[in-house]
């Protein structure tokens, strides 16, 4: 089974919202209330942000296909010389099968050839499954703001190499 990673592109939009509605819900479950992270207005605002992502200038979505379906996507930007990993999420059927680690590294390259020297981003408290992946590559709890509500904020400090 082959594994591509791409960038992604306006005709991937509806792909990329069912799957991260689908992997939201493992997480938000019990937690929030289902029309927050899968009902029809929730729907529609992933929808805009993913189609405003895939457009801007300073953001970067990747998309990893296995076999030509889409298996995870991520999404990171840079603003204000500050890149943040804003995005990455597996479908849960193909958890634990190296797609998030693939996704997680192409991240990894395209800010070493940036330059970027350090990354942030924000992960759901109760999602400790996300943790254990993000501490397994590296990231650590911001020391300058740990906590952002309910989400944790880490960072990612990139070696050369």
């Amino acid at each position: 089974m082959s594994l591509v990673i791409r960038t992604a592109t306006p005709s991937d939009l509806d792909a990329i919202v069912r799957l991260h509605t689908e992997a939201r819900s493992t997480y938000y479950r019990g937690h929030l209330a289902p029309d927050a992270y899968a009902g029809p207005e929730e729907v529609g605002r992933s929808t805009a942000g993913w189609a405003r992502a895939v457009d801007a200038e300073h953001t970067t979505v990747l998309c990893a296909e296995r076999d030509g379906v889409l298996a995870g996507v991520a999404a990171f930007r840079t603003e204000a010389g500050v890149t943040t990993l804003t995005q990455l999420h597996v479908a849960p059927s193909r958890w634990r099968t190296g797609v998030g680690t693939a996704l997680h590294t192409a991240c990894t390259d395209a800010w070493r050839r940036a330059g970027v020297r350090t990354a942030r981003l924000e992960v759901f408290a109760p999602n400790t499954r996300a943790q254990s992946f993000y501490a397994h590559h590296g990231w650590t709890a911001d020391p300058d703001a740990p906590r952002h509500g309910t989400h944790r904020v880490l960072r990612l400090v990139l070696l050369d190499g």
